[in-house]
């Protein structure tokens, strides 16, 4: 089939079926049959050939077909043995005769499968009046709109505009296009013309304009939902943003609004029509980024102790290049402090006049004046944050200058130091919220029983461990450096409150005697020895006391460690060097984005929770959370520029992406597109991937483009954004630069949608579909501690917990049951599963075989006469969805209770746990396996319970979809709308993993 063309209409989908195209057959003996499908010219059947069939036989009459699938969603297609091996983007299926056989088809691209979708929609909508719908006036508001604009230039009416003017207008309407490319177009229109001169007619005008700005992925989605018009009324899109979008509490009027702010022509606006230019401008906004607005602002709760967050954080936040050669500048700070980050690092030795400097020692770093740091910082604080910013003091400076930089600090800041002393009789660090505005000093400190103006404390010389590194190849201890000692002035010891330093000997002897003011400082080689180690110790020990993490002394040229290897510890300060951009920059910018880039980021409950099993390095799904399936579509590519300092293949893009997803280790993943040649400004990608999110509140997502390029591929752009903030349906993703600049309309047109993963994913193999029944069922399973008393209370756990399971899963078991009737994938939410089924419950004059009545809570559905088997197969399934639901709402609350009750029981042993082991008599080994398996069934329990609760929402959720999806359709029973029945939220949208009601705990 030509492609060359772009398509613009459904006529131009027309015209390339009458040309016809080489498609897959597929059957259920796993056989696949090459056959080219051709639409008869009077548009009357489809055909195929070559066929054994006589060739009567090998066609379907248009008018016998009920609807077209889109993806592998037939019973053909899951049944198949090689299905795994088809596109669901390129597959699709005719639906056809009295008793609803399906035609199943595959494209060679996803491009020409969508071409047959939409024109055997159209054809199926239109039927023999297809032709004069064609050539009706239903394209003539954007063909009106364009011409306009053409007369606007050509104000003395002769008839043709210059060829400097036209490129002007149409890169005013799509700024993203090159001028050079909007020139070629209009030169090889007129070459195709034999035509001499510049000047651009109306027609000439239109059909580039057409050519240009028509996004053929774009057009595909407006007629999914237009009804098979060149348009979206009011109501298109409010079931478009409802559906697909997830908007809740949307109405006419709304839609209205965005058809107002997006339609560019006026009979557009008049009518309330949204034009696939409007709706091109409407999935471009800033309405239809990836990022979830929600999280641009503080979302999360502050008033947590401040060890409960990852703080953003810089490391030798005074340099702009290297850390051994570099330059140091204000800048480094001005930059960080902008960004959101709020903790940095002033490294302080002695300088000239008296006035100490900042610089990293032993190095040939350049050196800034204290003095002026501190101002800057005093300037530049709460710029980007009003949240506690953390001042590191590396201090070498002799008692005499560290009297100089109390001065400075006390001078410049003055209110804004926060030098209360803790309180001992507390367990936790102050709240973000309760040290808003402050300035907190993190140093060494003298001790309470240092009667003294000064007195001797270690120096950890970050500098001095380089430069003996600098000149040692082999050395396997980066951490043994000889501690040396120095004097520190009471003065500016007083200045610490919080945030003392302290050297961390074991977790054991810290878990004992350090306090929860004193903090930690951990060498990257050090720290990744304890989280591959030690991963439970290292996140226990960081749910009460704040650690610092730096870089190795050997990363010279300033490079980045992973963040995420030290969060997934629990690890709240991982210093990074803000000067040096890349992946892990990209990490720690993206990560901090979800929380209003205030600089703190809540962590994962697993993590803060006292009594909560995780371990860092967990390669499995974690207790007590549910995994998510991640589905997202890479659809497209817009206006990518070519990349930085390449030069080999001129202006040549061959791009693909990559998405990554950055998380523990059980999550780390990553998918690649194919490569699309010679083409950066509108290449097609229409692939489709899956990830399992295990913990999805570690989570991000990180899109990548590059080019294609023999020598080593280059980098395009790239986006990094937390799972938490992905906002799901149709979205924008606008790239940046290597450096974090914004690629100017350089962006990904994805879909994402996320589903559970026993309700979601790939629900068939080999034919059989992979629901567990209660005999081949998974149920957490809770471990024995070999203490009698506390067994027995965790024995009557099972039960509730086996039940819970149940109820769950039988629920949803059942729901991707009706929605593969539906004909749709697991991805679907219920209330496209009614939009795609409410045709089929429509008879010949339009009126309705099935209604579903709405006056009680569970909406039942109700035969209107004689109906085929199959519409019978679609409401039996329903019923039985429908009792799945109402028996966990019915039950999940009794269930929910006795598994807190089991929770709480277990917790009045957690005090004594030891004492009660030793009379058991467990000793050391298994007395600590104990401990650790009262941990893990806690966590098990707490999951379970919440799982539960958020089943019962979901499940709530989907009777309020199929309620208005009812009445959308018109398909409710006359009178027995629901009016109590709320709006629902966002659909497709991530359950929280934790509930902020009290559990029992």
């Amino acid at each position: 089939m030509p492609t060359e063309k772009k398509i613009s209409s459904a006529s131009d989908c027309i015209n390339s079926m009458v040309e016809g195209s080489e498609l897959k057959k597929v059957r259920s003996n796993s056989r696949i049959y090459h056959r080219y499908f051709l639409l008869d010219a009077d548009m009357q059947s489809l055909r195929w050939e070559p066929s054994k069939k006589d060739s009567e036989k090998a066609k379907i009459d248009i008018k016998s077909i009920k609807e077209v699938r889109t993806g592998k969603n037939t019973d053909i297609f899951r049944s198949n043995g090689i299905s795994d091996q088809i596109s669901e983007d390129c597959a699709f299926s005719v639906i056809y005769g009295e008793n609803y056989e399906s035609l199943d088809l595959v494209a060679n691209s996803a491009d020409v499968a969508n071409i047959w979708v939409t024109g055997l929609r159209y054809l199926i909508s239109y039927g023999k009046h297809t032709l004069d719908m064609l050539e009706s006036s239903q394209d003539n508001m954007r063909t009106s709109w364009v011409s306009q604009m053409f007369s606007e230039i050509d104000v003395d009416n002769h008839g043709h505009i210059t060829l400097c003017n036209a490129v002007q207008c149409i890169r005013n309407l799509n700024p993203g296009l090159k001028t050079s490319k909007i020139e070629l177009k209009f030169k090889e229109l007129h070459k195709s013309k034999d035509k001499a001169g510049t000047e651009v007619t109306k027609e000439e005008f239109i059909e580039v304009f057409h050519e240009l700005c028509t996004r053929p992925e774009i057009y595909f989605l407006l007629v999914q939902f237009s009804s098979n018009k060149e348009f979206l009324d009011t109501k298109d899109l409010m079931m478009f943003l409802e559906a697909e979008q997830g908007v809740a509490h949307i109405n006419e009027e709304i839609s209205l609004e965005i058809i107002h702010k997006y339609e560019p022509s006026k009979e557009g606006q008049e009518k309330g029509w949204l034009s696939i230019d409007g709706f091109t401008n409407y999935l471009m906004s800033p309405d239809c980024y990836i990022f979830d607005p929600e999280h641009k602002k503080v979302c999360q709760d502050m008033k947590q102790p401040l060890s409960h967050y990852f703080i953003n954080s810089s490391h030798n936040t005074y340099l702009i290049e290297d850390q051994f050669r570099g330059p140091s500048d204000i800048t480094g700070y001005i930059r960080a402090l902008k960004m959101g980050c709020r903790s940095v690092e002033l490294d302080v030795w002695d300088g000239p006049d008296n006035e100490p400097v900042i610089y990293t020692g032993h190095t040939m770093t350049s050196q800034i004046v204290f003095r002026s740091v501190i101002d800057i910082i005093n300037k530049y604080a709460f710029f980007a944050s009003e949240y506690p910013l953390i001042l590191c003091l590396e201090n070498h400076c002799s008692i005499k200058q560290q009297k100089v930089m109390v001065q400075h600090m006390k001078k410049l800041l003055g209110d804004k130091l926060y030098t209360t002393s803790p309180n001992v009789e507390e367990s936790y660090l102050p709240s973000p919220d309760v040290l808003k505005g402050k300035i907190l000093i993190k140093a060494k400190k003298l001790s309470s029983n240092c009667s003294g103006v000064e007195g001797d404390v270690t120096d950890e010389d970050e500098g001095a461990e380089m430069s003996q590194r600098m000149g040692k190849e082999n050395v396997e201890q980066p951490n043994n450096v000889p501690v040396k000692r120095f004097q520190l002035c009471k003065e500016l010891s007083e200045l610490v409150s919080i945030c003392k330093s302290v050297q961390f000997k074991e977790f054991q002897v810290s878990f004992q005697v350090q306090k929860y003011w004193e903090v930690c400082s951990f060498n990257e080689v050090l720290a990744s020895k304890y989280a591959n180690e030690n991963p439970g110790d290292f996140v226990n020990y960081n749910k009460r006391f704040l650690a610092r993490v730096f870089p190795s002394p050997m990363r010279i040229d300033s490079s980045n460690m992973n963040p995420q290897d030290f969060w997934k510890c629990g690890c709240q300060i991982v210093a990074m060097n803000f000067q040096t951009p890349g992946l892990m920059m990209d990490l720690n910018i993206g990560w901090f984005r979800q929380n209003g880039n205030c600089g703190y980021v809540l962590r994962p409950a697993i993590m803060r929770e006292e009594v909560s099993f995780f371990s860092a390095n967990t390669k499995d799904s974690v207790p007590g959370v549910s995994p998510q399936l991640l589905h997202i579509k890479i659809i497209s590519g817009q206006n990518f520029p070519k990349p930085k300092g390449s030069g080999a293949k001129g202006d040549v893009v061959d791009p693909y992406v990559y998405v990554e997803i950055h998380g523990i280790p059980a999550d780390c993943a990553e998918q690649r597109t194919k490569t699309v040649h010679q083409n950066g400004d509108a290449p097609i990608f229409d692939e489709s991937f899956e990830f399992q999110i295990n913990l999805p509140e570690l989570a991000m997502v990180r899109f990548v483009v590059l080019d294609d390029d023999y020598i080593g591929d280059e980098f395009i752009g790239q986006y990094t954004i937390p799972f938490e903030c992905l906002q799901t349906g149709y979205r924008h993703v606008p790239l940046q630069s290597l450096t974090g600049e914004v690629l100017a309309h350089a962006s990904l047109f994805v879909h994402v949608a996320i589903t559970n993963r026993r309700g979601g994913g790939k629900p068939h193999k080999r034919g059989l579909s992979v629901r567990k029944g209660k005999k081949s069922r998974e149920y957490a399973s809770l471990r024995t501690l070999w203490i009698k008393t506390v067994d027995e209370v965790f024995k009557n756990a099972q039960p509730p917990i086996r039940d819970a399971t149940d109820l769950r899963e039988n629920m949803q078991n059942a729901v991707v049951s009706f929605k593969e009737l539906c004909g749709l994938s697991s991805v679907a939410n219920l209330m496209q599963c009614m939009l795609a089924v409410s045709p089929r419950f429509l008879g010949p004059d339009n009126t309705p075989l099935v209604v579903l009545n709405l006056s009680e809570q569970y909406p039942t559905m109700e035969l209107q006469g004689i109906v085929p088997e199959v519409l019978k197969k679609i409401v039996t399934t329903y019923d039985m969805m429908i009792q799945s639901l109402k028996a966990l709402i019915e039950n999940a609350d009794a269930v929910y209770e006795k598994i807190v009750h089991c929770q709480k029981a277990a917790m009045e042993f957690h005090e004594h746990l030891h004492s009660i082991g030793t009379k058991e008599g467990l000793k050391e080994r298994k007395l600590q396996k104990a401990v650790e398996s009262f941990t893990w069934n806690i966590t098990i329990l707490k999951g379970q319970a919440d799982l539960l609760k958020y089943a019962k929402n979901e499940t709530l959720e989907n009777l309020k979809q199929i309620h208005f999806a009812a009445v959308s359709c018109g398909l409710n029973k006359p009178g027995t709308e629901n009016t109590d029945v709320q709006k629902p939220r966002r659909s497709l949208e991530v359950i929280p993993e934790k509930a902020n009601d009290e559990t029992g705990e």
